[in-house]
């Protein structure tokens, strides 16, 4: 599976729209929830990669950009619309950059914490990338 953005449903009301997640809307089923705020808009937080772990990226509040990096492309998400997720499955690095005042990002993840399923150098990720390994 590739990282990609997913719409999530919406109920519109007058007295304020309502969002949702449940099973079939993510391609995976979440273990753990997280959230990153107060983060200064020059930090950086992610800078890793997973082994085993896919994780759900939501803006709540304000905007954040998310740099992916399969091994071979680097791309830029902005996530600024709490509608809209960003899926990550295993094997890719990622890099938050950029948070507004007041950011808010909730993340959904696959698994439990297990540092042992962190890859925290690039330069590893690069080599179990080259030895498809991830």
């Amino acid at each position: 599976m590739e990282v990609r953005k997913i719409n999530l449903p919406v109920v519109e009301d007058i007295r304020g729209n309502l969002a949702f997640i449940q099973e079939d809307i993510i391609p995976f089923t979440f273990k753990r929830v997280y959230y990153l705020f107060d983060v200064p808009s020059t930090a950086f937080r992610g800078g890793h990669s997973h082994i085993n772990q896919s994780e759900f990226l939501i803006p709540l509040s304000g905007s954040f950009e998310v740099v992916t990096d399969d091994g071979t492309t680097k791309t830029t998400y902005l996530l600024n619309k709490p509608n809209i997720g960003l899926y990550i499955p295993t094997g890719i690095w990622r890099e938050l950059q950029n948070f507004s005042s007041g950011a808010v990002c909730l993340v959904l993840a696959s698994d439990v914490f297990k540092e042992e399923d962190y890859i925290r150098n690039y330069e590893e990720f690069l080599k179990n990338k080259s030895t498809n390994n991830l």
